[in-house]
């Protein structure tokens, strides 16, 4: 069976709303050889989710399968808790991993030469608008806002690359660079 051993691993990370979710799915569609890691939350689904996004558990499932080890990473957020199964991506596939600062720590702990991907918004503004477009409450976006200059601070410590997101193509194109030039300097 595959392991993320025998992969490599990418990690998106970025404050809320910063567009992870779109940026990782577009990714999945445009490179045939990238499997993404959906992560476990126990937070409830907002109203702008299909259920696709994450699988929604409630926090006493969340912690069985803490105490039982099953997870690559995890940590406690606003009041809830993300994290990452140990991947076991297809035979040839390497890993994409959409996840908070913290859990990026440790998969970087875990695995050093995963490379982090941190994506920026082009503004605090844009991101507050973001933020209420996906249906955040007001004090969810405060929280999120408040939170953001703080995970932006832990991000830039340890990304190998940083990306403003400014227009969802450009984006895009510049990860989807960044994922090749890994890739051959790893062959």
């Amino acid at each position: 069976m595959p392991s993320v051993a025998d992969s490599s691993v990418f990690v998106l990370i970025g404050p809320g709303g910063v567009g992870k979710g779109t940026v990782a799915r577009l990714l999945i569609e445009r490179d045939s050889h990238l499997w993404l890691s959906r992560s476990w939350t126990s937070r409830s689904m907002r109203p702008s989710e299909s259920g696709s996004e994450y699988v929604f558990v409630d926090r006493p499932t969340f912690e069985l399968a803490v105490a039982e080890d099953r997870f690559y990473e995890w940590a406690e957020f606003h009041g809830n808790l993300y994290g990452t199964p140990i991947p076991s991506p297809p035979a040839g596939m390497d890993v994409l991993l959409e996840i908070e600062v913290q859990g990026a720590a440790q998969v970087k702990s875990r695995h050093p030469q995963s490379t982090v991907i941190l994506l920026l918004p082009p503004s605090i503004e844009e991101l507050e608008s973001r933020l209420r477009a996906r249906g955040d409450s007001d004090d969810h976006v405060h929280l999120r806002l408040g939170s953001s200059d703080a995970e932006t601070a832990i991000g830039r410590e340890i990304a190998d690359f940083v990306v403003t997101n400014h227009t969802l193509e450009e984006t895009i194109t510049e990860i989807l660079g960044i994922l090749d030039s890994v890739r051959q300097s790893r062959d």
